[in-house]
Order: C-alpha cells, then structure tokens, then sequence
C-alpha cells in the first residue's frame, strides 16, 4: 500500500536519533518553562529540581504533571513562557466547567502547528490537487483554524464553512465539489441522514477522504460512515492545551494514530496513582510539548484513555502508535463497580438497526444505588412504532447493552435529533451524582 509522507526527516528517523533530539528539545523547554512560567517555577521548587536534573528521558517521570485547574489558576496568561507582544495568535476553550483555559502561540508556533496538520493529512490522503470542507466551528475553537492551516501548507483549497447549517454544508459538497470532509465523526453521522433524507446518491459527491477528530468514535462508527458516505474515513488526535489538531493522525494502514515524537513526548500512567506504565499499557494519557515557544505543557495530563505501539508501522513511520481513544479518564463511570467507558455503549448501538450513533448517558444515585439511564436517538419508524413493538426493540437493547458492559442499564428511546449537539460534539455524559 503506498502512502505519502510529508515529513520524511521526522516520522521515519531512527528510535535512538529521535530520542536524542527529544531530550535536547526536551532540555530547552524545561529552562524556557523556568525562567518565564512561575507555575512550573514553583512546581519545580516544591519538588526541589531544577532542569539541569534531567540528564535522560527516563528522568521525566521526577517532573510535576501539569493540570487543566493549573491552566485555570493561571488565567488568562499566565502560563505563556513569552510576552505577550510575541504572541500572535489567541484561542480558548469553552469554559463550561469554569473559566476557560487560555492558549496562546508565536509566529513559529503557528508554522509548526501547519506542518503537523500537513503530516496526518497527507497521510490521510491528501494532496494540493483538494477541495477541503472544514465543518468545524471557526472561532475560539483550535479545531477549524488547524486544519484550515494545514490544508493551504499543503496546496489543497480550503472551503471554511464552519460548523452546521447541514443542507448547505450538501449544496457546498456537491457545487464545489468537495473531496475531503473535516468534521466530528458525529456530525459525519447527521450529515449522512440528512443525505439520506434528501434523497442524495452519496456515489454522485465527489467526497473521498474524511478527517474525523474532536470526540472518541469506534470502528463500527467508522464502518458506518464510510459506507454511507462512500469515503475514506481517517482518525487525528489533537487537544487545544497541547496545540489543537496536529498530536497525531492515522495512516493507510489504519492500525493507531502516529504521534509526532519529535514535538510531544508521550506517556502513559495510571490515573489513580500516577504510576508511569510500561509500554502497551491502557492508561491515561499524559503529553510534553517539546517546540512549542509560547505555551509550553510539561507532562500535561490529556485525561484520555488509549495506550501506545512503538513497532515499526507497515507505512515505514517509525513515531509511536495511539490507539483509539477508549474514553476519559474523568468520563469513565463507575456503575456498581464496573468501569463503563462511552465507546463501549457506541459499539453496541452502531450494530443495531434502526438506533443512531446519538446517545447520551444520564447517570444518578437513587438511595446508594448509581443508576445508568441511556437515552438514544432512533429512526422514526421505530420511535413511532406500535407501543408492543418499540418496548420488544428496547428491551432487545437492553439486553445487548448489559452482556458488554456487564451491568444493568435503562434505555430510554428519543426522537431524531433531540439530543442536544455543541460545536458537532455529541454531549455524551451527564453525572447527576453528588460525591
């Protein structure tokens, strides 16, 4: 199988060169962070180390980690290692859960963020001769302006028609005729029943490449939307703290998301003790920015689950594999003693005809007893069908359900398009528990 590679020097150097460079650009970020950031200069002093400490990459494991209530303590600038007049480039998170977390980049930041975006999407497929469709919100969200970016390194036209308004993001595909879709793989999902209800051939698109990224998503999903989108359907892997999209992306060969060694050292721990996990491990996710100028995060804890491949891939990459997302490490429910991850309850509803991948998962206590209710999206010859029939159908699902997870669950059936969407991300969780 051929595939193109963008940066020859970088994803296909020798493990020992590669981790040469890691610890020399290690080195230099850990003095940047010292000197400019009082956070890690007082995390390094609660631990009495200073980076002259670190001699090897094994000597990581002595650093603090780096949490996203660090970025809100330090809000809004006050984890950037330069000042502000070298700071070209703002973005933010939503801030939900609290004040948003501030990320800022330099000129040379942004022309590294290009040139990783570049990276997963040639590898994805992608050449200057594209039409890109970039369906993801553009505003404080890193997701757009990403791949927007990597998309002109490249040479391929980009179409920025941001997030929703689906039937004109189908006119715009097939007018300009679209060849590659950037979006969450959620969105991917209702542009395809849209289609579908339109009445739409999807072999008539001239779509042969998806960039899927934002929100964890199972291989029957991927199933599922390149057969009904008739595409080639890619994973990427990024997070707004780190850079945005640009950490990793997948290959042809479609056996993990290649990280990009030479910019973030990768960890994985265990999320209740901290332990660092040897390789192959599941575990969290914990990254170190190793380029980054204005916002350099030392051993940031991504709260995502996965665990890493360092074989040599077919593709002839040698950076290290992630798998698949299975979930967050703060997502994870304990239901009667059993960890549930989201993507599990993915798994089952893709397989069954008539649900859709939209589900939301209401979680709540009722006397000492946690209780999982799972609302689902179905079509609307099921959601209207006879009360006999809907009840045998949710029954079905319960049942099937419950052999994977291993507990009891409720499933509650919803009409199309009820459960609420933010910037193309399915609202997965919702824990109504008090601890």
């Amino acid at each position: 199988m051929q595939t193109a590679i963008w940066d020859q020097q970088h994803e296909c150097m020798p493990r020992q060169e590669l981790e040469q460079l890691q610890l020399e650009r290690l080195q230099a970020t850990l003095n940047r962070a010292y000197k400019n950031v009082t956070c890690y200069r007082n995390k390094f002093n609660e631990q009495r180390i200073v980076p002259e400490d670190i001699t090897a990459l094994t000597d990581l494991s002595k650093l603090p980690f780096t949490t996203k209530e660090d970025l809100r303590i330090n809000y809004p600038y006050g984890m950037f290692a330069v000042p502000l007049r070298e700071i070209v480039r703002i973005h933010s998170s939503s801030g939900t859960t609290g004040k948003p977390t501030v990320v800022g980049y330099t000129k040379n930041d942004l022309k590294t963020w290009s040139n990783l975006v570049a990276r997963f999407m040639t590898s994805a497929g992608v050449t200057h001769d594209d039409v890109v469709q970039i369906a993801f919100g553009y505003g404080m969200f890193t997701g757009a302006f990403g791949l927007h970016y990597g998309t002109e390194t490249i040479g391929a036209a980009v179409i920025p028609m941001s997030g929703g308004n689906t039937e004109k993001q189908i006119l715009i595909m097939q007018d300009y005729k679209s060849t590659v879709l950037v979006c969450t793989p959620s969105y991917a999902i209702t542009i395809a029943d849209r289609i579908e209800k339109l009445g739409i051939d999807p072999k008539t698109l001239s779509l042969k490449v998806g960039l899927f990224g934002g929100e964890p998503w199972s291989e029957s999903m991927r199933r599922e939307i390149e057969s009904r989108l008739m595409i080639n359907a890619t994973d990427n892997y990024g997070l707004s703290e780190i850079v945005g999209p640009g950490v990793a992306g997948e290959c042809p060969f479609k056996c993990g998301m290649h990280i990009s060694e030479d910019a973030f050292i990768p960890e994985i721990i265990d999320p209740e003790t901290c332990r660092v996990l040897p390789p192959g491990s599941v575990g969290e996710l914990v990254l170190t920015t190793i380029c980054k100028e204005a916002f350099p995060m030392l051993r940031y804890r991504t709260r995502d689950i996965t665990s890493l491949e360092y074989s040599t891939c077919e593709c002839g990459r040698t950076l290290v594999r992630m798998k698949k997302t299975m979930g967050r490490s703060d997502d994870m429910l304990i239901i009667k003693g059993v960890n549930v991850f989201p993507s599990q309850i993915e798994e089952v509803l893709v397989a069954i005809e008539g649900c859709k991948p939209h589900y939301q998962l209401l979680v709540d206590r009722k006397g000492s007893l946690d209780v999982l209710e799972v609302c689902i999206e179905v079509t609307e010859n099921i959601f209207f069908d006879e009360m006999k029939k809907q009840r045998a159908f949710l029954e079905s699902v319960e049942k099937k359900i419950d052999s994977v997870l291993g507990v009891g669950v409720t499933v509650k059936l919803v009409e199309p398009n009820s459960i609420p969407r933010h910037d193309g991300k399915a609202e997965r969780v919702i824990d109504k528990r008090k601890f």
